[in-house]
């Protein structure tokens, strides 16, 4: 008797941590979705829609590519004004070769104004000449 009223009482502690375990990967779970949908929204509202471009400058083609007979594209990061100039250009993706000119084009970019500053990723292409 004493050996089943054991028994009894282990399984009994197995199905109490079981239910704990349960609630708490249920809790956590309910947190991921929570946090996962905060971080979505987030990421939707720090994104604008894309400021219309006014004038572009086209990129020159580097020399050093010109001689390796280099192609591909660039992405730059640019900050732009409220009133539409570009404040700021840095390269986040693409061959270094193609940087300075990238960069030094964009940065002649007009866009329509707006009310406060934006960023956004605008891609060039070079294509081997």
């Amino acid at each position: 008797m004493a050996a089943k009223a054991t028994k009894v009482g282990m399984v009994m502690m197995v199905r109490e941590k079981i239910n704990c375990i349960h609630a708490l990967s249920t809790r956590l779970l309910c947190a991921g979705v929570v946090l996962a949908s905060l971080i979505l929204a987030v990421v939707c509202f720090a994104q604008e829609p894309s400021r219309k471009v006014v004038a572009r400058t086209a990129p020159s083609y580097p020399e050093l590519a010109r001689k390796m007979h280099l192609s591909g594209k660039v992405k730059v990061e640019v900050v732009i004004s409220a009133a539409g100039s570009v404040t700021s250009a840095k390269l986040v993706g693409g061959n270094p070769v193609f940087e300075a000119s990238a960069i030094e084009a964009v940065k002649q970019w007009k866009f329509e104004t707006s009310a406060n500053t934006t960023k956004t990723v605008i891609a060039l292409e070079f294509a081997a000449q």
